[in-house]
């Protein structure tokens, strides 16, 4: 096991999402704040960037190349990085209020996305399901959404809610796209981070990047908190694996919350790091359609 590594210093205001494209070595990750989505090649180097008029809050990769993504203004499509949106969905909240944030897709190809309610005083982040341009609302009791990630069965699902500290499991049935059982899977005391963007390896473990705790924790299907890997910024926002072997941990960080001091202590926030792991992670799911 290496240290945590910065592969990529994009200087991001919120880096969220990251995402890894097997197929061409590609890291996509969005700069929410910035209305961001950024591809970068692992082989060549190359890095490219597609500004929006709003925020992206999470996408995924489809498998007719483009990619579905979840928006302030709902969801949309695109056939590749700068081809124009296609509406999909669109949102019926308030969005003065709330907008899109994590998500991915499911085993069967559907796209997930949950949402954040910026006041906070109520538990109105909800985490929606799309197929075949409908949609339907899995659960509304959240702040803010997060976390979410399927077991490599198929038949457990993984979700966050940050702020309450909390991340949650849920029965899913590939099927039919029921998320039933609702249960807490893992609490994290107060002061020490927060649970937020999340992945599951080959064997079942829960990656969890803790924002504000400088560290992301590896989580036994049981609960148990089996390591926890130090990260070069205060606010590590989301995993992903990727590499050749599907054994690099990928981690988003946050820029904009930084301080001055922390930005003296981590220059390189807002940055992509990476950690050589000895599991190695699941293959992304894509949108079918």
């Amino acid at each position: 096991m290496t240290e945590m590594r910065c592969v990529l210093d994009a200087q991001a205001k919120l880096a969220e999402c990251p995402r890894w494209d097997e197929q061409t070595q590609t890291l996509y990750f969005v700069d929410i704040d910035s209305f961001e989505l950024h591809a970068f090649n692992t082989v060549s180097g190359d890095h490219s960037v597609r500004q929006f008029d709003e925020e992206i809050g999470c996408f995924s990769l489809a498998e007719n190349g483009g990619f579905i993504a979840a928006f302030r203004s709902g969801v949309y499509t695109f056939s590749d990085l700068n081809a124009p949106l296609t509406p999909y969905w669109q949102a019926d909240y308030d969005q003065k209020t709330t907008r899109f944030n994590d998500g991915r897709c499911d085993p069967a190809g559907r796209f997930l996305a949950g949402t954040m309610y910026a006041p906070k005083d109520a538990f109105l982040g909800g985490l929606y399901q799309f197929e075949k341009s409908e949609q339907r609302l899995l659960d509304q009791a959240a702040w803010t959404s997060n976390g979410l990630a399927f077991s490599p069965d198929q038949k457990t699902m993984y979700y966050s809610d940050t702020p309450n500290h909390i991340v949650y499991q849920f029965d899913y049935d590939v099927t039919t796209g029921a998320a039933t059982n609702k249960r807490t899977f893992i609490e994290f005391p107060r002061g020490n981070g927060r649970p937020d963007g999340a992945a599951v390896d080959a064997e079942g473990n829960y990656w969890s990047a803790l924002y504000q705790g400088q560290r992301v924790v590896k989580i036994s299907p049981a609960g148990e908190i089996l390591a926890e890997y130090p990260v070069p910024a205060t606010y590590p926002t989301m995993v992903a694996f990727g590499g050749s072997d599907m054994k690099t941990l990928f981690v988003s960080t946050c820029r904009a919350a930084q301080t001055d001091a922390e930005l003296e202590q981590f220059p390189q926030a807002g940055g992509i790091f990476a950690l050589d792991v000895e599991t190695e992670g699941q293959i992304e799911f894509r949108f079918a359609g």
